[in-house]
C-alpha cells in the first residue's frame, strides 16, 4: 500500500505546479481552482455561482489545458435538448442500421455554462452522467472519459429566465462556490495582463491523473 505521507506530498507538489501554471493566465481565485482539482482527482463535479463576466470559461479552460485534457463547452439555453448534450442516434443508410454519433459530453472536463438556463429536462439529462460516468441511448450504455469532471455555472437565482436546479441534480456537486469580484489589487493585476499572451505548459495529462486518483484510492 502507498504511503499516505508520500501520496500527500506527491499532491501538494503537484498543486503547487498547476497553480503557478494557471496563475500565468488567472488572478486570484484561489479557492476556486483548489476545488476544481479536489473534485478532479476525488470524482467530483464543481458549482460556481456568479454573475457573467468573472472569467470562469477562461479559468476552466485553462486549467484543462495544463493538465492535457480534452476539453468542452456547453452554452445552455431554453431550447438546449438532451440529445445537444449526450448525443442521439441516426440512421446510417449505407450500413442499414442505427450508428451513435457521441455529443460534447464524451470529454475531460465539460463546462456547462449557465446550467439554470437550461429547461429541468435537459438538467436532468446529465443525472446519469454525474453519478455513474456513462450515459444510456437507445438501451446501450457508453463509458465516459476518466477523469469525467462537470463544472457547471449559474446565474443569480433572482434573474430571469433561470430554472432552479432540483435537489437530486444539486446532490451531484461536490463543491458549490460563490464568485467573489476581484480586489481593487486583483483588478489592476488583469488589467495590465490583459495584452499578456502567456503560454500554458503541460504539466500533466489524463493518464497520470488516473495514477494518483488509484493510489489515492488504494491509500484510504
Amino acid at each position: 500500500m502507498v504511503e499516505i505521507e508520500q501520496i500527500d506530498k506527491d499532491v501538494q507538489k503537484l498543486f503547487t505546479a498547476i497553480f503557478e501554471e494557471v496563475h500565468k493566465v488567472i488572478i486570484g481565485h484561489d479557492e476556486v481552482i483548489e476545488n476544481i482539482l479536489i473534485a478532479l482527482f476525488s470524482d467530483g463535479h464543481v458549482l460556481l455561482e456568479g454573475v457573467p463576466g468573472m472569467g470562469k470559461t477562461v479559468l476552466t479552460k485553462t486549467i484543462s489545458a495544463t493538465l492535457d485534457c480534452k476539453f468542452r463547452r456547453i452554452q445552455c439555453t431554453p431550447d438546449l435538448t438532451p440529445s445537444d448534450i449526450i448525443g442521439k442516434l441516426y440512421f446510417d443508410e449505407k450500413k442499414k442500421k442505427y450508428e451513435f454519433v457521441k455529443g460534447p459530453i464524451f470529454t475531460n472536463i465539460l463546462l456547462v455554462d449557465e446550467i439554470n438556463r437550461a429547461p429541468p429536462k435537459t438538467q436532468s439529462a446529465l443525472l446519469e452522467a454525474m453519478a455513474e460516468r456513462q450515459v444510456t441511448v437507445g438501451g446501450v450504455t457508453y463509458k465516459l472519459e476518466d477523469p469525467f469532471i462537470v463544472i457547471a455555472t449559474q446565474n443569480p437565482i433572482e434573474q430571469e429566465g433561470t430554472y432552479p436546479l432540483p435537489e437530486a441534480q444539486l446532490d451531484r456537486f461536490l463543491f458549490k462556490i460563490v464568485l467573489e469580484y476581484p480586489s481593487i489589487e486583483e483588478e489592476m493585476r488583469i488589467m495590465k495582463s490583459t495584452f499578456k499572451k502567456e503560454k500554458i505548459n503541460k504539466i500533466f495529462n489524463p493518464a497520470e491523473i488516473r495514477i494518483i486518483k488509484k493510489e489515492i484510492e488504494n491509500s484510504v
